[in-house]
């Protein structure tokens, strides 16, 4: 009896003991270990900016330039636009369009045009303002002007200005307007210029025709060729412009993306094209302007005290911004300089632009 139950006994040992092995010899379930993936960044992918074509025009931006024009200077022309000078003629071909006061807060144009064998017939052409130079001096431009305020001589020639005046007859170019003058208007309504004659006066007087290298690129920042990005700013379909005896109004053409230039509540328009002035672009610079003798003759502080910090207003594509501006302080030669509200440099569209220099907080906008 006692060998039956160690028997027993051997054999509950023995099977609790074979299955506590089992239970040791269950491989344990494997543990799969996640591989992360490496991330690699990709870098980003800079702009690629085309080179513009050699025919540029470096007033617009656009490849307009007849060949025998690339690298050449353009030219500024002064214009008269008293309301009894209306109309004018050759001025709807005009690159860039100043208008800045003169004596009594009248108006005087300074048309740029930035492929010398196109320049048109031109008229009427007046007086040269030295302000117009200063402005003139940094698109490195020939000046073509009808007399000039002569208290400013020594400032001209210490300029150096390459100009044409028309008391003077300069090779032929200039001429009186037999029409008008039968038509009743004063004398000093009716002078023109032939521009096509230019090149060959030009040639013959040796002038240098080559621009300066520091103007050999845009003279502004322009966004891209077919592009037009309106002003970062508020809708403005209606700009307008109080220089004191005249006003200057901008409407803008949805069709045509331009803004459309009043002048004093009328179109302004070029009476040969039957076109009225259209520009892409809309500047107004504002700065500081006083009289500085007895006959009215303005001070203007062309460089908008030389610290980039005078204010102005961008318009284009249907929008308006703020925006600051200058030139090198006492350097006429340099450019215009454009920046945002931030003073990051400004780009604008290419095409026609109209730049208005005036007094401070004359601007209305729609």
């Amino acid at each position: 009896m006692k060998r039956r139950v160690l028997l027993i006994l051997m054999a509950l040992v023995l099977v609790f003991g074979i299955s506590a092995c089992k239970k040791k010899e269950e491989p344990k379930e494997e543990t799969k270990k996640e591989t992360k993936k490496e991330v690699v960044e990709e870098p980003e992918e800079e702009e690629v900016v085309e080179p513009d074509a050699a025919n540029t025009n470096t007033l617009t931006g656009l490849p307009t330039l007849t060949d025998g024009a690339i690298g050449k200077r353009p030219v500024a022309v002064m214009i008269n636009n008293a309301q009894a000078a209306m109309p004018q003629y050759g001025i709807s071909q005009a690159d860039i369009i100043f208008e800045i006061p003169v004596e009594g807060d009248n108006t005087r144009l300074m048309a740029l045009y930035g492929d010398y064998t196109q320049v048109p017939k031109i008229c009427p052409v007046r007086s040269l303002r030295a302000y117009f130079a200063s402005y003139s001096e940094g698109f490195d431009a020939f000046m073509i002007h009808w007399g000039m305020d002569d208290t400013m001589q020594e400032y001209f020639d210490a300029l150096g200005i390459e100009r044409f005046d028309g008391i003077s007859g300069a090779g032929g170019m200039f001429g009186r307007d037999e029409a008008k003058q039968a038509a009743g208007y004063a004398l000093e309504h009716t002078g023109y210029v032939e521009g096509s004659m230019l090149p060959q006066v030009l040639t013959s007087a040796g002038r240098r025709l080559d621009l300066a290298e520091d103007k050999k690129d845009n003279a502004f920042v322009f966004n891209k060729l077919d592009e037009l990005i309106p002003a970062d700013g508020n809708s403005c379909n209606k700009a307008s412009i109080n220089f004191g005896a005249q006003s200057a109004t901008l409407n803008y053409d949805e069709a045509s993306k331009t803004y459309k230039k009043d002048m004093n509540g009328s179109p302004q328009m070029d009476s040969v094209t039957n076109e009225q002035l259209a520009f892409t672009n809309v500047l107004i610079l504002e700065t500081q302007i006083s009289v500085r003798d007895e006959v009215g003759h303005k001070e203007v502080v062309w460089d908008g005290g030389g610290t980039g910090n005078a204010t102005g207003y961008y318009i284009s594509g249907g929008k308006i911004q703020k925006i600051f501006w200058s030139k090198d302080a006492n350097n006429e030669k340099s450019r215009i300089h454009l920046f945002d509200e931030n003073h990051n440099t400004l780009k604008i569209n290419r095409g026609k632009t109209y730049i208005a220099v005036n007094y401070a907080n004359r601007g209305t906008f729609e």
